[in-house]
């Protein structure tokens, strides 16, 4: 195996890592009915310490946030607390997390909190939550300008919060077709405001997040997922392509610890893109670029020496093993994943 895998990086110069291996987020509905983190996701987490950055499923920073069962949060002290045993477990283990933060907007239900689901626009989706597949989704309230005020001091707050828990830094979730996403694709966002219509608008609310986020905890220890190419409840647009060169461009500025692709299989095109998410995030941005979707540790090696990222998330395959930075760099065989795997933490 190409040692490049294995050299020791920082995020920075600032956050170390043993290797160029991130654990990628990963869903897994296993928090308990408060959304606190449980003991069996002390020990997941644990086993998988081994990788460069663990980066956390997605972990709601509010209430209303909520479109999943039993996806953890980080907005109350218990919640908090929960996470300080994972965080813990892991640094035993030598290892380093980020918490990944996510709002899903439009994709939220009110069967999980109290209130109005809040999106760029009243635009829904259709379908029906994963797991609950009677609960169908519903038409979202456009957010006021107040609304978005608070949103942007949430996700700084829970970024303190992911730092009270000892997470070493936090990934905020623009990706992936939730809330931020939302703002970002002509699809889902229809304003006529600050926030709508032109480029620098609609990526206004990504880079205010961003920026209270930085200012919470330090730019050096915030990444960042976005997904250019919409692909994931998401109708793609032409003019989708200026609003991230925007976007990107705006960046290269922040000096923030990573930019990570959030796409399912980095084989991808995208007409307007002129190819893969990967390829067009890496022709704008000048800082450290995260690669993933369906890469080997092989592919994923050739893909960092042929410069197209600097290091690789790995996703299911970590689901079924938990030692797989072991293996690979052992050059023993990799468990292959299947979805019996996901009803059970190990």
């Amino acid at each position: 195996m190409p040692q490049v895998l294995f050299e020791n990086v920082k995020l920075n110069n600032t956050i170390s890592l043993n290797n160029r291996i991130l654990m990628a987020p990963l869903t897994r509905c296993m928090a308990d009915d408060d959304l606190v983190p449980t003991d069996d996701m002390v020990k997941y987490y644990a086993k998988r310490a081994k990788a460069g950055l663990i980066i956390s499923e997605a972990t709601i920073i509010r209430p209303d946030g909520q479109g999943y069962p039993n996806t953890p949060g980080l907005f109350t002290q218990a919640q908090i607390t929960g996470w300080k045993k994972v965080t813990d477990a892991v640094h035993a283990e030598g290892g380093k997390m980020f918490a990944q933060l996510w709002h899903v907007g439009r994709v939220a239900h009110p069967y999980f909190f109290d209130g109005e689901v809040l999106a760029p626009s009243a635009i829904g989706i259709e379908g029906s939550i994963p797991r609950m597949r009677d609960l169908t989704y519903q038409t979202p309230k456009a957010a006021t300008k107040e609304d978005i005020t608070k949103l942007i001091a949430d996700y700084a707050q829970a970024a303190a919060n992911a730092i009270e828990a000892g997470f070493d830094g936090v990934e905020i979730h623009g990706a992936n077709g939730y809330l931020i996403d939302q703002f970002l694709h002509h699809a889902a966002n229809q304003r006529t405001d600050e926030y709508g219509q032109t480029p620098e608008n609609m990526s206004r609310f990504a880079l205010q997040v961003t920026d209270a986020v930085a200012d919470r905890i330090g730019a050096d220890r915030v990444g960042l997922r976005v997904s250019p190419g919409a692909y994931f409840n998401m109708d793609g647009d032409q003019r989708d392509r200026a609003v991230f060169d925007f976007l990107i461009s705006a960046l290269n500025s922040r000096n923030l610890a990573y930019l990570h692709v959030g796409i399912f299989d980095d084989a991808m095109e995208f007409e307007y893109l002129g190819g893969s998410a990967s390829a067009y995030l890496r022709s704008i941005y000048k800082g450290t670029l995260v690669g993933v979707g369906s890469y080997t540790a092989a592919s994923g090696a050739e893909a960092i020496q042929n410069q197209q990222f600097d290091l690789l998330a790995i996703g299911r395959p970590f689901i079924a093993n938990p030692d797989y930075v072991e293996k690979v760099k052992a050059g023993q065989a990799v468990k292959e994943y299947d979805e019996s795997m996901l009803a059970t933490l190990d």
